[in-house]
Parts: C-alpha cells; structure tokens; sequence
C-alpha cells in the first residue's frame, strides 16, 4: 500500500480498478481543516490526464511495474514488431501505444517495456536519438520571419523543424518526448 504522503513523480498506483502515474503533486497544509494533496495523475492505459484531490494519509494499492529491454524490428501498416532481448518473444504493439516517439525509431534501437501482470501497458522510447536529415530546403538567411528554422525529414520518415544551417546527409540529436532538434551529432 502507498499513502499520499509517499507520493512522488512516476510512481505509479492502482485506483478505481486502474493504473495511473503520478505527474505532479503537491502537499498543502492550509491554516483550517486537515491537510490535503493535489495531484495530476496520467492513465497508462490511454494517456489521459486529470487533476485529483486526496486527504492526507490516504491509501492506494502500489502497482509493480516491470521494465524489460525490448528491440526494435520492424513496422508493418500501423503495428510495431518489438523483441524481448532476454526471453526473444516477439512482441506486436499498435502505433498509439508508442505516441510521438514512433517517428524516431530506428531498426535494432533499444527501448524499454512497461509490464504490468504479464501485459505491456507502455513503452519508453530513448530520451535522444541521433538520426540522418534525408532531405530538406536550402536555408536562406535574408528570408526568416520565425527564429531560422526549415522543415526536414528524418531517415525515419518524421518530419521536423532544424535550424537554417542543417544540410541534407547532416546527423542531428533529436528529442524524443517534443520531437525537436537539440544538436548536431
């Protein structure tokens, strides 16, 4: 069991029969009546977020989360064919499971698998990628009006905003959680 007072970012709880990661939370005593805590909690399942008010020293259940290094394989349509690398069970996963990161994957890029019981509830692309510029525009100076920034696309398919100075054939860091440019590599 975990109170509210354990609460931290990314822990993770079971309520009302479903699993939610703690975002944000926030202990507030206030001068009258009992102390309380304000959370912002994100559902595994499909990602939504909503804001909930607890009583201080209230009890969930902890769920256990296991993490295991999956590989990425390959795509097929709108599913994801990842392996466990310790067990080297091929794992299928829809499109929406993987969000923004999907763009970013690479063959043979490693990732890591959120379980739950036995069933893959999330998947945790890495932080950076490091990825090729297949094409893009020249970059003029003279022509900005937005910070000097130019579409590219990825050898992944995605599409971003790079700096003027990126030249096709560049290889670029990029951010997996925004989807935006950090550095040259």
């Amino acid at each position: 069991m975990i109170s509210t007072t354990d609460f931290r970012s990314g822990e993770t709880l079971v309520m009302d029969g479903q699993l939610w990661s703690i975002v944000e939370f926030q202990h507030v005593k206030p001068g009258k009546g009992g102390a309380f805590v304000r959370t912002k909690l994100r559902r595994l399942r499909d990602g939504s977020v909503i804001e909930r008010t607890f009583r201080a020293g209230e009890k969930f259940q902890e769920a256990f989360i296991e993490k295991r290094t999956l590989q990425y394989l390959y795509r097929t349509a709108e599913t994801y064919h990842l392996m466990d690398t310790k067990s080297y069970e091929e794992v299928q996963v829809p499109a929406d499971v993987l969000g923004t990161g999907a763009g970013f994957l690479k063959e043979n890029m490693e990732l890591e698998g959120q379980f739950h019981d036995g069933q893959l509830i999330g998947i945790q692309p890495p932080m950076f990628v490091e990825v090729h510029i297949e094409s893009t525009e020249p970059g003029v100076r003279g022509d900005t009006s937005k910070g000097g920034m130019k579409p590219a696309k990825l050898e992944t398919g995605a599409t971003i905003q790079v700096p003027l100075f990126v030249e096709p054939g560049d290889v670029i860091r990029v951010d997996t959680r925004t989807g935006s440019y950090v550095s040259r590599a």
